[in-house]
């Protein structure tokens, strides 16, 4: 995939990826940050550990429960949510930010915590990544190896009721190929950054 135009010509977008976990949303995010220019993902806050591979303010921002349960009392997450014990939330503060320099951000999040950020950004755009079946999908999750076999089962019954909510999103990619999944990703966000240009004064003029 080639860079896409980063010049500011359009109002800032928000999207929201969710994907049930294995549906490989994460890479497929990654995949097209690399991309593509003038968008940022916001990178959200959570207080589970840390695992092998991954980079503090990179892949998540790891705090202690007590910092979380305070950010939550200051109401400073855009949404937040507690899973197996962990908690997760987006800084709203951070979304903000990024969109007052003019970026476009992205934020992969599950289903309830999309449903918030379109509460709070109905303009937000939603993209649902899904897993080619359910075979696939717990197949991809043995080979993570995160979790222990009860954790398993209860993941695959809460990505039975994500792959159910997919019909209130925007939009919907099948994640057969990574790369395929990613251009479609892309694609969406080009007719996106399209539909929100702004008139230039010279198109003002002519209207």
């Amino acid at each position: 995939m080639d860079k896409m135009d980063g010049e500011k010509k359009h109002k800032s977008i928000i999207m929201v990826v969710s994907s049930p976990s294995g549906g490989g949303k994460t890479t497929v995010v990654n995949s097209l940050l690399a991309a593509v220019s003038g968008i940022e993902r916001s990178i959200s806050h959570t207080t589970r550990e840390v695992r092998k591979n991954e980079h503090d303010k990179e892949d998540y921002i790891f705090i202690s429960v007590e910092q979380f349960k305070e950010s939550i009392e200051k109401d400073e997450f855009l949404e937040w949510e507690e899973n197996f014990g962990n908690y997760y939330g987006t800084s709203e503060q951070q979304v903000r930010d990024a969109l007052a320099t003019g970026q476009d951000v992205i934020l992969s999040i599950d289903v309830k915590g999309a449903r918030r950020v379109k509460k709070k950004f109905p303009e937000s755009v939603s993209v649902f990544i899904m897993p080619p079946s359910v075979t696939v999908l717990t197949e991809r999750l043995k080979e993570r190896n995160t979790e222990k076999a009860e954790q398993m089962k209860i993941r695959l019954e809460e990505s039975e009721r994500e792959i159910a909510a997919a019909i209130e999103y925007d939009y919907l990619i099948v994640n057969e190929d990574v790369e395929q999944a990613a251009e479609e990703l892309k694609t969406i966000l080009g007719v996106e950054r399209k539909n929100r240009r702004i008139p230039t004064e010279k198109g003002k003029k002519n209207g």
